[in-house]
């Protein structure tokens, strides 16, 4: 019989350093975890060119990593639990809770659809602080919406915001008190971390490495703490968030009905409230999961069915970001805790 640790303990291996410099991946069946291994260096490159450092510090699953777009899931599940308790209505303008956005037809649930047919970003680079936040607000949809599915980090900024104002919190007070206290969540949390080098480093921007930081550019430009990314966390800690997700300790049933129904079909998946149903990207053989990826080789799939959670955790944008990319790694992990869910039910999935 195949241990489920030695195949993940083989992947990782072959996808450090030639995919990612570290790398950190859980697999988890029936809540209990049968794999977990975290590998590579923290600081593999001295320079943007690759060039291998003289000291390059060991990762392991203590490592802290930049979560990137995994961060719209824990915006997504706060939104949700607002929801819950009567401080946030999905199908309300965002002008309900920011008078001064441009748009009135816009709603909270086609932010969460990425369905409010807003543009992907906005270009921040070069312009001034005290003028980002109103260059966020006046940006318009650009199709209708409701009628066009537009992945949108702007749509997850304009949330971010909308749910501070909602609760008269500041995000990441308002992420403590709703998810990571709740979960004992003690190694996520918005950058920067302290100390630095508990992280994976990522990016050589303007001849400066980014370690400990937020590497979305456009989070780093609006302070750090943004609804579409700048969460940092451990392996560990991004697995028991995703065990919540699975057993519903955040939310109630018919709340995680709606967050997991398709609401449109998109390029090759199902998009959910801030999820994905049947990403081929990073679902492998766990047909029916749910999940998403972050630009700095981060993912999480949770599925329900067959009581299987997996993350996985990398900086595969160090040195730089046209690095191959890791969904190979990401399917891999997923056909892992497939065979091992499949070897414990014997074949009953």
């Amino acid at each position: 019989m195949v241990d489920p640790q030695q195949e993940l303990d083989t992947v990782l291996a072959e996808a450090v350093p030639a995919r990612a410099a570290s790398a950190a991946a859980v697999i988890g069946v029936d809540g209990e975890i049968v794999a977990r291994s975290g590998v590579g260096e923290t600081v593999r490159y001295a320079d943007a060119k690759g060039t291998v450092a003289s000291e390059r510090p060991r990762a392991d699953v203590n490592t802290v990593y930049d979560l990137a777009s995994l961060t719209k899931v824990y915006t997504t599940v706060a939104a949700l639990v607002m929801t819950q308790q009567g401080r946030m209505d999905l199908d309300r303008p965002v002008r309900a809770w920011l008078p001064e956005y441009v748009d009135g037809e816009v709603t909270v649930r086609h932010l969460l659809t990425h369905t409010a047919g807003l543009p992907a970003g906005v270009g921040l680079r070069g312009t001034e602080p005290d003028i980002r936040r109103d260059m966020l607000m006046s940006t318009a949809p650009e199709a209708r919406p409701g009628k066009t599915h537009r992945y949108s980090d702007v749509s997850f900024i304009l949330l971010g915001w909308a749910l501070e104002t909602a609760a008269d919190e500041t995000l990441d007070q308002l992420m403590d008190s709703l998810i990571l206290t709740p979960l004992g969540l003690t190694d996520t949390g918005y950058g920067p971390v302290t100390p630095a080098d508990r992280a994976a480093a990522t990016e050589y921007k303007n001849g400066v490495l980014r370690q400990g930081v937020v590497h979305d550019e456009t989070a780093f430009l609006l302070g750090g703490a943004c609804g579409h990314a700048g969460l940092f966390g451990t392996v560990d800690d991004v697995w028991r968030f995703s065990e919540a997700l699975r057993t519903g300790d955040l939310l109630t049933p018919e709340t995680t009905r709606d967050m997991l129904r398709c609401h449109v079909r998109a390029d090759g998946f199902g998009q959910g409230l801030g999820v994905r149903r049947d990403d081929p990207a990073v679902t492998g053989s766990l047909s029916g999961s749910f999940g998403h990826t972050g630009f700095t080789g981060t993912s999480l799939v949770v599925d329900v069915d067959r009581a299987v959670s997996v993350v996985l955790t990398t900086n595969r944008v160090h040195p730089v970001r046209t690095r191959a990319g890791v969904n190979p790694v990401r399917c891999a992990i997923a056909d892992i805790a497939y065979r091992a869910q499949r070897r414990k039910h014997a074949g009953t999935s």
